[in-house]
């Protein structure tokens, strides 16, 4: 080791989905949305003043938090934006996860958590799901320094009920509780209804899922204005401007059309649920998803076997070498027909 590597702080670090680029593949492990964004979108990329770009973008990102606002009913100083929910939520973990008790969050959860602990010297317990994959509330009732947790969870695609969720703001009120919705939209009941009861609550989205635009990186928090304010003044000492002019523009240009929003999210979950009847026909077990993909295992093959053999024919599902979770495979929710070509390779791998 040379001598300076001694003060290099080291990590383990988030391990992304595969990013597999081939002709004719069906890419199902992302949990990218298979509709493209809304028709705005496109036009307001095509609109757009190049010569524009020689200039900042508004740090204060006003005209996106301003959106999302009004689309959630809260005033423009509860939003804050970043660069896709990651940002957001990294920025989360330094600014409110700074006591030195140890933050909580479940064992089984999204795994960019215990990654962000580690890097920022944050001391966390991981609190065990139950055999079913559901979140016991109880294991939240104890010392700690903050927490957090996914609703629906990740990669299981449980949601919990949000009198569950209110359980644990009420008995960790000295600390803030951030609820990761990023698959809310999909099933389940958002806890932003709880924003004005509890000013510890942070509930914080994204628009890689249910409206199209994993490359543009959106995320947002909705909370308490004393926490935004916090939350900015970490921005504002890390990097003024996170949100490039592009993301700005097009990120309100997706907020306005609900219209699309409803109609491409209701066709993933009707797509989600034909592809919850067809396999298990197939005798796949999951969970009763509300996400955009299915957590799926079967009885009679190892999951690590499925995996290989979609690869083989260039459909990629995700699959996670990880303590109670490696006889499973998370696939995202497709085109109707990218789930029927899902299905029928299925049909043939488990009748031979």
């Amino acid at each position: 080791m040379k001598a300076w590597e001694k003060n290099v702080r080291t990590v383990v670090p988030y391990v992304p989905g595969e990013q597999p680029n081939q002709p004719g593949m069906i890419k199902l492990n992302t949990n990218e949305n298979p509709y493209p964004p809304a028709p705005g979108v496109a036009s307001a990329l095509r609109e757009m003043d190049a010569e524009a770009l020689r200039l900042y973008p508004d740090p204060a990102a006003s005209d996106l938090t301003g959106a999302l606002a009004e689309r959630y009913g809260l005033e423009e100083d509860q939003v804050f934006v970043g660069v896709g929910s990651d940002d957001v939520l990294a920025m989360a973990f330094m600014t409110f996860f700074h006591s030195g008790r140890p933050i909580l969050f479940p064992d089984i959860t999204y795994s960019f958590y215990d990654v962000w602990a580690d890097l920022l010297r944050i001391p966390y317990e991981c609190q065990p799901l139950d055999e079913n994959f559901n979140i016991v509330k109880e294991n939240y009732k104890k010392y700690n320094g903050g927490v957090i947790f996914p609703n629906p969870n990740a990669p299981t695609g449980i949601a919990q009920d949000l009198t569950d969720i209110e359980y644990i703001i009420q008995q960790n009120q000295d600390v803030v509780v951030i609820v990761d919705e990023a698959y809310i939209d999909f099933g389940g009941e958002s806890a932003v209804s709880l924003i004005d009861k509890y000013d510890n609550l942070l509930v914080v989205q994204t628009f890689s899922k249910s409206r199209s635009m994993a490359g543009m990186r959106i995320g947002f928090a909705m909370g308490n204005k004393s926490l935004i304010k916090y939350l900015n003044d970490v921005k504002y000492s890390f990097n003024s401007y996170t949100m490039d002019r592009t993301a700005l523009v097009l990120g309100v240009e997706a907020v306005k059309d609900e219209a699309y929003f409803q109609e491409t999210t209701e066709k993933i979950i009707q797509t989600r649920e034909w592809t919850k009847r067809e396999l298990k026909k197939l005798g796949f077990h999951f969970a009763d998803s509300c996400a955009n993909f299915l957590f799926v295992t079967h009885e009679k093959y190892l999951a690590r076997d499925l995996f290989e053999a979609l690869k083989q024919k260039r459909i990629y599902v995700r699959y996670f070498n990880k303590p109670r979770i490696d006889n499973f495979l998370r696939i995202t929710i497709g085109t109707g027909q990218e789930m029927q070509a899902l299905v029928d390779f299925l049909k043939a791998y488990t009748a031979q």
